[in-house]
């Protein structure tokens, strides 16, 4: 629906302004996931470190 609203209108502005909006939208839950990754790696590398 969208796309076809976006190509009817023949706006390139606004089509370019919608794929940067979900491209932004797709970063967000890859940058938590590596932030995610990296807390538990960290904690449990710091954990394995104590122990030795």
């Amino acid at each position: 629906m969208c796309r076809a609203s976006l190509e009817s209108s023949g706006n390139v502005v606004k089509a370019e302004a919608v794929n940067d909006g979900i491209v932004y939208l797709m970063v967000f839950p890859y940058i938590l996931v590596a932030v995610v990754g990296y807390v538990v790696y960290s904690m449990f590398r710091r954990k394995k470190v104590k122990t030795t």
